[in-house]
């Protein structure tokens, strides 16, 4: 007997638990279930699909790679790139090469190259750092080398035309001290183009 009426109460509380759980989810979407009787709830939209229209007065989002193709024009125009903008040197890196300045007007090209190297290390991508390194190899005596950096200068020079025109001009001088008339009359005519 006592069997029956355990039975009897756990049956009860089933039910009893499964008529709440019940009555929790009948409650549809917009109807929280703890929204006060009398008060509408404010449920949020539902998201839009791509293939439906959005409302007029929702601004127009877009994907970085669903950007038209006029907008991405202007943001490639507004920020230059290194080779359009020139390069920067740090303050260390024209610290350096003022320091190679004062040993190159001392004739001590050696040295002059160890610091223009360190500079070349701060600022890789800087033309001016490498015309730098250019004249101390000249005034070492290394033709080959200055020439080389000549070239990678200018390489680097991107569109300054005024960086290019003295890095054209330090080639000219190189090529004509190394016995390359016709490489420094063409290095000539392309300074003279700028």
């Amino acid at each position: 007997m006592i069997r029956v009426q355990m039975r009897t109460r756990v049956f009860r509380s089933v039910v009893v638990g499964a008529v709440l759980l019940l009555a929790g989810c009948a409650s549809g979407p917009g109807g929280g279930i703890y929204v006060p009787v009398g008060e509408r709830s404010q449920a949020p939209k539902p998201p839009l699909t791509g293939g439906t229209a959005k409302p007029a007065d929702e601004p127009q989002v877009w994907r970085k790679s669903e950007q038209p193709l006029e907008q991405k024009s202007q943001q490639q125009t507004v920020v230059p790139g290194y080779r359009e903008a020139g390069d920067q040197m740090p303050a260390a890196a024209v610290g350096l090469v003022k320091e190679a300045d004062t040993l190159m007007a001392q004739s001590n090209g050696a040295a002059a190259i160890i610091r223009l190297e360190r500079a070349q290390r701060i600022a890789p991508r800087s033309a001016a750092v490498y015309f730098k390194l250019s004249e101390a190899y000249v005034m070492t005596g290394q033709l080959g080398s200055a020439e080389q950096f000549s070239l990678k200068g200018l390489s680097l020079a991107g569109r300054d035309e005024r960086l290019q025109r003295s890095g054209w001009l330090l080639l000219a001088d190189i090529r004509r001290a190394r016995g390359n008339v016709a490489g420094a009359q063409q290095a000539e005519s392309r300074a003279a183009s700028l």
